[in-house]
């Protein structure tokens, strides 16, 4: 096991990398979520403007 760890003498190179990878990945997948988030957000809020908007048509 410790030869894996150790990659041949490049684990110096190896494991930033992937750490530099993963951390990459997880701050990609954390901003899409909020993005996503947001998104929803403001369809949801403007479904209940139109929403208001038919309703005092209507009335009328």
């Amino acid at each position: 096991m410790s030869e894996f760890l150790a990659m041949g003498g490049h684990a110096a190179f190896v494991w930033p990398a992937w750490a530099l990878t993963l951390a990459t990945l997880a701050a990609f997948t954390a901003t899409s979520w909020r993005a996503r988030a947001r998104a929803a957000a403001a369809l949801a809020a403007e479904e209940r403007e139109d929403e208001a908007r038919r309703d005092a048509g209507t009335s009328r």
